[in-house]
């Protein structure tokens, strides 16, 4: 099943030389030499935010969940049956790369499914999160940071609500409410010792983004 379809294109400015990641540290989804998603350009995004992404209708599971059975047997193992939200994003990798993923937010945790081996990749617990990055922009970047793992950086025209869902679904399990940081420029955990910046600018027909490696002090 293709649950993956082009996304648009927006200007992407990677890291340039990059060296070698090092082995990445706890946590399933720091993969290393499967095949990558297609190059940095097809991200998505606008220079301003549009209309009907302000008011349009927040479905929720925008893949069907119930009616996949990798996705349903991967909940269930959980023992996590209530989705939030469910759709495909991309997700960057501590090289840079990016990776096809299935995202589902339940009341208890995050999933990252990869989508074309149906393995899952990465389970986050809500409690584990601390906070959510994005810009004062509107692209479609966002990160979530995991202070006791590492953190999860990727793209989504959904981006808006998917923050929603998460601040709305650790409020109602908890009294903790995550930070959202809203700044054209934050960094996070792309592996245990890997640390990445994050800059966005606006510029002429659309918004640059560019993504380095943080240099050691």
């Amino acid at each position: 099943m293709d649950r993956f379809r082009p996304l648009r294109r927006i200007q992407v400015e990677p890291d340039p030389a990059e060296p070698p990641a090092p082995a990445a540290g706890a946590g399933g989804d720091a993969e290393g030499d499967e095949s990558p998603a297609p190059a940095a350009g097809l991200l998505m995004g606008a220079r301003v935010r549009r209309r009907a992404a302000v008011y349009r209708d927040c479905k929720g599971d925008y893949i069907g969940v119930p009616n996949d059975p990798c996705l349903t047997k991967i909940l269930s193992k959980q023992g996590d049956n209530k989705v939030l939200f469910a759709d495909k994003v991309l997700k960057f990798t501590q090289s840079g790369k990016m990776k096809r993923r299935i995202l589902v937010i339940t009341d208890f945790a995050l999933y990252l499914v990869d989508p074309d081996a149906d393995i899952l990749k990465r389970r986050i617990a809500l409690a584990a999160v601390d906070k959510l990055c994005i810009s004062n922009l509107s692209d479609n970047f966002f990160a979530i940071i995991v202070p006791t793992e590492y953190d999860c950086f990727m793209v989504s025209t959904r981006k808006k609500e998917i923050v929603d869902v998460i601040v709305k679904a650790i409020k109602s399990t908890s009294e903790y409410e995550p930070e959202v940081a809203s700044s054209n420029r934050f960094e996070y955990h792309a592996a245990a010792e890997v640390v990445k910046v994050v800059e966005f600018e606006d510029a002429d027909g659309g918004i640059k983004t560019r993504i380095t490696n943080k240099e050691k002090s």
